[in-house]
């Protein structure tokens, strides 16, 4: 049984899709203003991981994540560095998929941009002031009528009256009342805009998912997710524009994935601890920049470190040294082993990928125990390594590559290679203090060698900071 966290509830629930065997899902995606930062991608990771998960179990998913790309921030810095709004929300667009792509993330079935959706955008919020839920300004805004929606707040917890003592009109704003949110925004002539029944105009940020989801998924689904950041305003918005608008529940399960901290403070560029993924990748191995953003359970705050990052590479290196030297790819993975089933019960418990990590290691102990022994049953459980290594979206390199290239920027490479051989040639001649000798200068590099009756084999190994 598959159980998922559920916002809106606050407790855990048995996930039953609407449809059975079909998951229809949507997720929050990126502003695309400038360029994706950790937590960006620490969200990006974690829904990956739930779509990957949902397949692997036999589900038919639709995942649709959106790009935002009309917005406040948007027009600010294109007109800040005076381009158009399309030619900055282009470049980064594309700049973002290539760092999913250096991440492994796999892209959505479908990935809708707001301004390809403005007629959609127009006719819901045309239903939104027919039905009274929304009403237009003199200057031709258009408001949502919180006082409208008596269900407003359930998803943030949060009342009306705690609303209104935080809430304040920004000067120009012509709301009823000050917990009224912008559906669509009055532009000048030559501004950047659209025409509507209510004047040329742009849409409001919260507007644009709400059509987007129920054009491309339908008015009910099964699971909406995003940071914890959006749970209040964007996604409680959406809830009261989406529901008030077409009569249906909307999204059945909220999931949100945890806060992003930089050395347990808020990431901030005030704070001189802004990483962009890019930063990151330039400086550390891309699969171990992913399994670091798994390492803890996707709710949970998560702690980015040098040494994290170190804890991230030394628990990859462990599971690839299990599978260095075995024939997976020509090998049948066990079906429905203990590690197999402990994997799952982790991830059906939901998603907890820690608890999924300890099955992989289980599974690693138990191919080094059999390596010696009996080489078929040690591939057999390789190649299930690999397949539940899939699931998360790691374990997909040969083996030989990751370990010597995952610090690669640290070590000569061809320096490493000529030691070894070196060695090599020590060893037929049986110059044990030479061999041992040049094992000590690579040693001293950071690299450990393993012989066997191949030959040698050698790995970088990564010393923990104090």
């Amino acid at each position: 049984m598959l159980s998922i966290y559920n916002t809106f509830t606050g407790r855990k629930e048995e996930f039953r899709p609407i449809e059975p065997g079909k998951v229809r899902m949507y997720v929050c995606g990126i502003t695309t203003y400038d360029y994706c930062h950790l937590g960006h991608a620490r969200c990006l990771v974690a829904f990956d991981i739930v779509v990957r998960y949902l397949r692997s179990r036999g589900f038919d998913v639709n995942y649709v994540r959106n790009i935002t790309d009309i917005d406040d921030k948007i027009l600010a810095r294109a007109e800040e560095n005076g381009e158009l709004f399309s030619d900055l929300t282009e470049r980064f667009i594309a700049a973002m998929h290539e760092d999913e792509r250096a991440l492994g993330i796999r892209p959505p079935d479908l990935e809708p941009r707001a301004t390809v959706y403005m007629n959609e955008i127009v006719a819901m919020i045309e239903t939104l002031v027919d039905s009274g839920h929304a009403y237009r300004t003199d200057n031709g805004d258009v408001y949502f009528s919180v006082l409208r929606f008596p269900e407003y707040g359930r998803l943030s917890n949060k009342n009306l009256d705690e609303l209104l003592s935080g809430a304040r009109v920004e000067p120009g704003e012509l709301k009823r009342d000050p917990r009224d949110f912008a559906l669509w925004k009055a532009s000048p002539d030559e501004g950047v805009g659209w025409d509507s029944p209510w004047g040329y105009g742009r849409p409001g940020w919260h507007i644009e998912c709400s059509a987007m989801s129920c054009r491309t998924l339908g008015e009910h689904f099964d699971i909406h997710g995003g940071g914890s950041d959006l749970i209040f305003p964007h996604h409680e918005n959406e809830i009261a524009q989406s529901v008030a608008a077409t009569g249906e529940p909307f999204a059945n399960v909220w999931m949100h994935n945890g806060p992003l901290r930089i050395d347990n403070e808020k990431m901030s560029k005030s704070l001189g601890n802004f990483f962009t993924v890019r930063d990151v990748l330039s400086r550390h191995n891309a699969e171990v920049v992913r399994q670091f953003l798994i390492s803890s359970h996707y709710r949970s705050p998560l702690n980015y470190s040098e040494q994290a990052l170190a804890q991230s590479a030394s628990a990859l290196k462990r599971l690839y040294t299990a599978l260095q030297g075995l024939d997976t790819a020509q090998a049948r993975a066990l079906v429905n082993s203990r590690f197999e089933r402990a994997f799952n019960a982790a991830m059906d418990d939901d998603f907890n990928t820690p608890v999924a990590f300890r099955a992989l290691f289980d599974l690693a102990r138990e191919i080094n125990r059999l390596k010696a022994e009996e080489g078929r049953s040690a591939a057999q459980l390789g190649r299930l390594l690999v397949k539940l290594g899939g699931v998360l979206g790691i374990l997909q390199s040969d083996p030989e590559v990751f370990l010597k290239g995952a610090d690669s920027e640290r070590v000569d490479t061809a320096r490493v290679e000529s030691l070894v051989a070196a060695r090599e040639k020590a060893r037929a001649e049986k110059n044990w203090q030479e061999a041992d000798r040049i094992r000590d200068q690579l040693s001293a590099m950071n690299v450990a060698v393993e012989d066997s009756a191949e030959g040698s084999r050698w790995r970088v190994v990564s010393k923990t900071p104090d």
